[in-house]
């Protein structure tokens, strides 16, 4: 693919994303997408078969983009407590973010596609960030940081704690003194004093 071509298929998914983060994922329509891009249909369909398609690209874009912001806000000093914390606040911001989300979108896209393993991308975001916390959390009981027996489950316990959050922040809300009680539990939990 040429760059002129490379460039086009960023600028669809980038305003795809914005559609998807208005109307969700099972509102939108091809028609949607090249509306909102003023693209010809058949544009479209150079790049991209089908919504689903394009929301797959669009999450794995989502998943990299994340990952260089928290990437970059690291100092090469920090400790593990420093990475865990910091790592925290930036999802209490996601938390408390009501618009320019695609957590409805995510959530309806892997309620109506039944994916395979292989190709879910919400279930590898996951193990791999069960992967990271156990590793950073290792590092902190070594360091002396953390008191943890089980870093493994701790690890799965913070994620499957996050999704929990995310699913009551699109459903019934939640304020930012519910993230505190429950990442000061996860910290309390973990030996961290305030």
């Amino acid at each position: 693919m040429g760059e002129k071509s490379l460039q086009k298929r960023k600028y669809i998914l980038e305003t795809a994303r914005r559609v998807f983060m208005e109307k969700g994922y099972k509102r939108v329509t091809m028609k949607d997408i090249v509306d909102a891009c003023e693209i010809s249909r058949g544009g479209l369909y150079l790049y991209f078969n089908s919504t689903a398609d394009i929301f797959l690209e669009v999450l794995k874009l989502e998943s990299e983009e994340a990952d260089d912001v928290f990437s970059d806000s690291i100092s090469e000093d920090a400790t593990a407590a420093d990475i865990l914390t910091l790592f925290l606040k930036e999802q209490k911001k996601e938390l408390l973010r009501k618009k320019d989300t695609l957590t409805q979108a995510t959530y309806e896209f892997y309620f109506e596609n039944d994916l395979p393993k292989k190709d879910n991308i919400l279930k590898k975001q996951f193990d791999s960030a069960v992967k990271i916390i156990q590793m950073l959390i290792e590092n902190g009981v070594e360091n002396g940081e953390f008191c943890c027996e089980d870093c493994e489950g701790t690890s799965r316990n913070i994620m499957f704690v996050l999704e929990g959050l995310k699913i009551n922040a699109q459903t019934i809300g939640i304020t930012a003194e519910i993230v505190d009680r429950e990442f000061e539990y996860i910290l309390t939990a973990l030996g961290m004093e305030d």
